[in-house]
């Protein structure tokens, strides 16, 4: 077995932004376990996430995963040298809990706190080996890439893209220097998704839904929208436009709903599979082209994909093609280290513990707009 498992502080994290508790439990670099407690099924009927339910599940469900995950990776709260929990971005009464629970275990064990970065978490989630001590990284970087101290890849950005973030980073830094490059200016693209698919009746969540009728469909048959890349947001390389690399949805959702009505108005049957093709690659093909577009004029050469809707297979496709034609190395986690979780979480606070940086205490408060700079409270 490989001793560097063995390096590096053993952190718990803690997750529940939205409507996932996590609790993952890491050793420097190694991921010892990432138990997650969903309640989507609870949100399924009101076809989207309600606050105060995804609170009141975090309640249920944070002790019993909390064991569950101790449990699974053979350690008890003694053993654990800190504790990391999402302080922000999120639902506030969500991150209330996670915060609320992070703070008592802290008090009870004296383990020092820190608060996380939900946004950046997905990108230290990158950094994860697996537990056999073998020389492949979880997501594809570099053996040796994920070994002790911020040794994430030179030239390194993050594409985030979930129900709540569309987001394009640069990080110089997992600790501590963290820039962001575009962002979605409305909708994210996981909302819209939701949004189109409500439209087209296939109910919630959208994304799985939109992208299993899509491969029925023909993207070409009708063409929406590409939000903020006409050329007066765009500009050029020399004089970049005050949108260059920002995207929205909110325009690309309303096409959609007018030609639902259009068709409706005509008499015509919707043509629910092709809508919803093109609706998919007018989303993937202004994510990619953008996001590529930064790495290429920024000096990125390795590009991280993550967050829930990485799980899209188009997305996943697109962005290969086009990081391959640019020399872009792209990387995937596994899914279930795409989506919401605390072992993301245990990770970036181990990168925090690794470099040196002070515990945030017990005195922070949850910040549900907390900015991606803001590495840890």
């Amino acid at each position: 077995m490989n001793d560097t498992q063995h390096d590096g502080p053993l952190v718990l994290g803690i997750e529940s932004s939205c409507d996932e508790t996590g609790v993952g439990i890491v050793r420097g670099t190694q991921l010892l376990t990432n138990t997650v407690s969903s309640s989507m099924e609870e949100h399924v009927r009101f076809g989207g996430v309600i606050p105060e339910i995804a609170s009141r599940a975090h309640l249920d469900a944070f002790v019993p995963t909390l064991r569950e995950a101790l449990a699974e990776a053979g350690v008890t709260l003694e053993d654990v040298d800190a504790i990391a929990v999402t302080s922000g971005p999120g639902l506030a009464g969500a991150l209330m809990v996670g915060v609320c629970a992070a703070k008592a275990l802290a008090v009870a064990t004296g383990k020092p706190l820190y608060a996380i970065n939900h946004l950046v978490a997905h990108v230290g989630v990158g950094l994860l080996r697996t537990d056999d001590g073998g020389p492949q990284a979880l997501t594809g970087f570099p053996p040796g890439a994920a070994l002790q101290g911020n040794a994430l890849p030179d030239n390194l950005g993050a594409l985030l893209v979930s129900g709540g973030h569309t987001e394009i980073l640069r990080i110089r830094s997992i600790t501590d220097d963290v820039e962001l490059l575009g962002s979605t200016i409305d909708d994210a693209a996981g909302e819209a998704y939701d949004k189109v698919a409500r439209l087209l009746g296939l109910g919630y969540p959208g994304g799985p839904a939109i992208d299993k009728l899509a491969r029925t469909g023909n993207a070409k048959a009708i063409r929406f929208p590409r939000g903020l890349s006409q050329p007066k947001y765009m500009g050029t390389a020399d004089e970049p436009g005050p949108h260059r690399y920002d995207w929205s949805f909110s325009g690309l959702k309303t096409a959609v709903a007018r030609c639902v009505e259009q068709f409706e108005a005509r008499g015509e049957t919707v043509p629910v599979a092709d809508i919803a093709a093109a609706f998919q690659e007018a989303v993937v093909d202004v994510i990619t082209s953008k996001a590529v577009l930064a790495c290429r004029e920024n000096g990125i050469t390795e590009l991280l994909l993550g967050g829930g809707v990485a799980a899209n297979s188009r997305l996943r496709q697109l962005t290969e093609q086009r990081c391959s034609a640019a020399g872009i190395r792209l990387t995937v986690p596994p899914l279930a280290l795409c989506t919401d979780n605390g072992a993301m979480v245990a990770a970036l606070g181990a990168q925090l513990v690794m470099a040196g940086i002070a515990p945030s205490g017990i005195g922070f408060a949850p910040d549900s707009s907390m900015p991606v700079t803001t590495v840890s409270a």
